[in-house]
């Protein structure tokens, strides 16, 4: 083993003594090196004096089936987490993509963000960063780095998600008097279902036992909960604003247009037929404008 040692530091003495040698040889000439033989010296510099020494078999390495994309909620804690094979003497880092900024140092916390945390139990293979209320600002690629030369590295994107609700359709529905009002209202991104989700009709709270009659409500609750109000046979009274509110989520709206005459599509038509009508009218006047314009300034008319 020392032989083998001592034969490698000659070796790295012998390539470096050339290097120099070289240098120097080429910095006594007048002219200047051009591009080629920049090129073949770098080649040449790198191949014999900053070799690299192939991978041995104990080199550390990242278990692949660790998990590259994670999800987390606004405020909750996330861990981001990375398995190291065969470490042996080297460190285990997380720096964060977005500014290059290191997060941690082996088992120590390297920013003064107090939000994230190094966590590792002794003799373990797992490297994680916790994040103790995360912000959406957070979302981002991170990256768990182990200190060989080069470092390797194992990449992480986080998606940080705020709980929403939303009722398919948009925020305007059209239907015609007598038909059925279908609305469904999603909410996703809960850390848990809600334990309940109100529908309004204006101010009021509609319930299977209103005077009105004709209502019904499907919910079902999970990761991705959704709640279905039918009101039947719609009449002028059943316009307005419709809200859908769970427990843990913001409140979505939209608001119902019951008709009892043209359709909406009708009326977008006739809306359209007159705009493109009132822009031709436009056109044909300025085009008249400037054929009298060209003829009272021709040389004729003078």
């Amino acid at each position: 083993m020392e032989r083998a040692a001592c034969g490698l530091s000659s070796a790295l003495r012998l390539s470096l003594l050339h290097g120099f040698l070289f240098v120097i040889a080429g910095s006594g000439t007048e002219a200047p090196l051009d591009a080629t033989t920049l090129d073949i010296s770098s080649r040449r510099f790198r191949s014999e004096f900053l070799q690299e020494w192939p991978p041995s078999a104990d080199a550390p390495y990242f278990d692949a089936g660790t998990p590259t994309n994670i999800t987390g909620l606004v405020g909750h804690p996330v861990r981001l987490l990375c398995r190291v094979k065969n470490l042996q003497n080297r460190t285990v880092s997380w720096v964060r993509h977005r500014d290059i900024h290191l997060l941690t140092v082996g088992r120590y916390t390297y920013t003064s963000d107090q939000r994230f945390e190094a966590q590792h139990k002794p003799r373990s293979e797992e490297w994680a960063l916790r994040i103790r209320s995360p912000q959406r600002r957070d979302s981002g690629q991170y990256e768990c780095q182990i200190s060989t030369t080069p470092p390797i590295g194992h990449a992480v994107y986080l998606n940080i998600v705020e709980p929403e609700t939303t009722i398919s359709g948009g925020p305007e529905l059209f239907i015609q008097t007598g038909s059925t009002i279908n609305l469904t209202c999603v909410v996703r991104h809960t850390p848990e279902p809600p334990t309940s989700i109100t529908w309004t009709h204006g101010e009021q709270v509609i319930n299977f036992d209103s005077a009105r009659g004709g209502i019904s409500l499907v919910t079902e609750k999970g990761l991705r909960s959704t709640s279905r109000l039918l009101v039947q046979r719609a009449r002028g009274a059943d316009a307005g604003v419709y809200t859908c509110g769970p427990n843990n989520a913001p409140i979505a709206a939209t608001r119902v247009h019951v008709l009892s005459g043209e359709h909406p599509a009708a009326m977008q038509q006739g809306c359209a037929k007159t705009s493109l009508d009132f822009t031709l009218l436009i056109l044909s006047l300025l085009l008249l404008y400037l054929f009298r314009y060209t003829f009272n300034n021709s040389p004729q008319s003078s």
